[in-house]
Order: C-alpha cells, then structure tokens, then sequence
C-alpha cells in the first residue's frame, strides 16, 4: 500500500468522526513511519508495509472511534512547547494558549524580574512550563489533585529542562501560603450535565478536569473566594472559563473585592478570560 493511498483510505474512514481527517491521517501516518509530514507529501508512491501499515490502521480505526489524536501519540504542541499528554491529562487547545499570552502581559506590568506565580490544576503542565519557558526570571508554582496528571507534568518538566518550577499535589492552592503576583488557572469550568462531555475528544478526557457542578462554576467559585487573600496588593487572579459565563464570572471577581475586572475574548470572538486585580494599598 503507497503512502497516499494509504491517506485517502485514511480520510475516508474518519470524515464522518474528525473535523480535520486528512490532518488526523498525516499526523498518525508519519508517526507510524517516524517520519515528517513534508516526508509523506514527498513521496506519496512510497510503499507502506507491517508493522507500520498495522500500527496505522489501528490508529484510524481508534481515531474514527473518536479518540484523540494527542492520545494516540502521547504527545501535543503547545505554545512552542511539545508536551507530554495521557488520558489523565487535558489536551491543551489554543484558547489557553491566549490564556499564556494574557499571563505574560500582565505578569510584565509587575515590574520586572522575580514575579511570583501559582498555576492552579496544572495538568500536563502546559500553563507553568510555558510561562517558564517565556520567563525563566520568574518563580512559577503549581499545583494538581491528579497524582496521575501530576507525573505527567514532572515528566514534561524533565523533559523539557524546566525543572526549575515548584510542582505540588493538592487541590487549588494546596495548603500553599503565597503570596503570589499572578494566580492563573484554566479549572473546571463545563456544567456536569452538559452533553458536550460526552461527544468528541472531550469523551475520552478525564472528567474531574472539565466538569464542576451543576452550572460550571464550582471552581471557579472557589478561585473567586480564595486568591484575593493569596495574591499580594496589585497582584491578578486570571482564569479561562466558558464562553457564556463571562458575566458569572465577574460578579464573582467583583464580589470578593478584586478590581480592574476584564473579560477578553478568544479568536472567536467569545467571552473566555477574565482578570482582576487585589486592590492595591
């Protein structure tokens, strides 16, 4: 079988299942290969054989089942970065991505080097080691209730050189005293009966990192009560939440006493992070 005969058998059988099927074939394709995308593209009458024209196969059939192809390949982009990624974590999508760049700015208005940040629920990894990546003067903390993501996050951390960031277990703060400059978090934020859990790559990834309650935002509840008292005087609590609970989510911030409340939205052009600031003296 030739490399693009093997594609379009590909596409194919995950046009029904995936919104990018040719992206999905070339990704599962040139891994199976080890081999680059521009490789396939070069040489499309290459012939495939076992055992990666099996391993191929068996990725189509499990992507067109729906599972995700950062889970088949143990591994995503993110913001410069390739991380990691299991079932126990989240697959990092460009909306945190905005989140990183929104952490950065407002970390830089701080007053240069030596700010203190605490990434909350951190997954895989992807907000602490990115921001570390981009500002290595800065002291960056995190914390997961995942012992399973939590291992996946160290790995990334090894991996990438980045072992410089404090990674904690525990549930939002972590018992951890602070203060912090920035406290940024992209928590729990789906309602639990929303049926988008069930539909997608969101099926296959863990439920306790997508869904808080009945509206969505018992975390973000939480974030809301907790980090004024964590952040020092001028410091920012910075969240991704859902694209329809940009209001929620500013009553929230205003409720506890920060100020400066903004929401900012995504490419899109939906309500997707929100920012406030404690009071400074």
């Amino acid at each position: 079988m030739t490399v693009d005969g093997l594609l379009a058998e590909a596409v194919a059988g995950l046009t029904a299942t995936s919104d990018s099927p040719r992206l999905d074939a070339e990704l599962l394709l040139a891994e199976a290969l080890g081999r680059g995308r521009t490789w396939l593209r070069t040489w499309p009458e290459a012939t495939v054989e076992d055992p990666a024209l099996a391993r191929f196969r068996g990725w189509v059939d499990r992507r067109a089942a729906g599972e995700p192809v950062a889970y088949l390949l143990g591994r995503t982009g993110f913001h410069e970065l390739e991380l990691a990624i299991t079932p126990a974590t989240l697959i990092p999508r460009p909306e945190t991505e905005e989140l990183v760049e929104r952490a950065l700015t407002l970390g830089g208005s701080l007053g240069g080097p030596g700010a203190r940040v605490l990434d909350i629920g951190t997954g895989s990894g992807a907000i602490a080691l990115a921001l570390a990546a981009a500002r290595p003067d800065w002291h960056i903390e995190a914390t997961e209730a995942s012992p399973e993501a939590l291992a996946v996050a160290r790995a990334n951390a090894a991996e990438l050189g980045l072992e410089g960031v404090a990674l904690h277990a525990g549930d939002l703060f972590a018992d951890l005293a602070g203060p912090w400059d920035l406290v940024v978090s992209n928590p729990p934020y789906v309602a639990a009966d929303d049926p988008h859990l069930d539909r997608g790559d969101v099926a296959f990834e863990p439920r306790g990192a997508l869904a808080a309650g009945p509206d969505g935002l018992d975390c973000l509840r939480r974030l809301a009560a907790e980090a004024p008292g964590r952040l020092t005087p001028g410091g920012w609590l910075l969240v991704e939440h859902g694209h329809d609970q940009g209001p929620a989510v500013r009553a929230l911030f205003t409720a506890a006493g920060l100020d400066r409340v903004a929401t900012h939205r995504d490419l899109a052009g939906r309500e997707r992070i929100t920012e406030g600031r404690r009071p400074a003296p």
